[in-house]
């Protein structure tokens, strides 16, 4: 593709509004790790399978591989900080931020509008990114407005 078809390319993904989630896992030494992404879909509810896509150069990517499970936590429109220290910060994303472990002992984040834990099914490369395609082990819901984010811009629905 050339660079002006990739850059008419990235205008057409930034005009697709998504959710705001963060993905987190435990490294084999037991310490929490963290990215936000945007690429999450539900793949099938029976039985009930997600995806996450993360980027080849990130650096968190091995931890991911290395684990067999991970968390999805969908952010509430309160958590803009929240998104932007797991998208920016180099190291230390977990420091002084609340969290927990339940059924798969992944890390969890208070006050998102959905927890899901997830154990992985496969991980497929394509092109600058791996996709993992997990199985939905447990969730948990909560009432509150989405953060989503648009046109390179966080927004508010409504």
């Amino acid at each position: 593709m050339s660079r002006a078809a990739s850059d008419e390319f990235r205008e057409a993904l930034a005009r697709f509004a998504s959710g705001v989630t963060i993905a987190t896992v435990l490294a084999p030494d037991q310490t929490p790790h963290g990215i936000t992404i945007s690429s999450f879909n539900s793949v099938s509810v029976e039985p009930p399978l997600i995806l996450i896509c993360i980027d080849s150069a990130c650096a968190f990517l091995t931890h991911f591989r290395a684990s067999t499970n991970f968390a999805v936590n969908v952010l509430s429109e309160s958590q803009r900080e929240l998104s932007v220290r797991f998208a920016e910060m180099p190291d230390g994303r977990f420091e002084g931020i609340d969290w927990y472990t339940d059924v798969t002992g992944a890390p969890l984040l208070p006050g998102c509008l959905a927890n899901i834990e997830c154990r992985v099914f496969s991980i497929t490369e394509a092109g600058d990114h791996a996709i993992f395609l997990a199985e939905v082990v447990s969730a948990e819901s909560h009432e509150g407005r989405p953060l989503v984010y648009f046109n390179r811009d966080y927004r508010s629905i409504g």
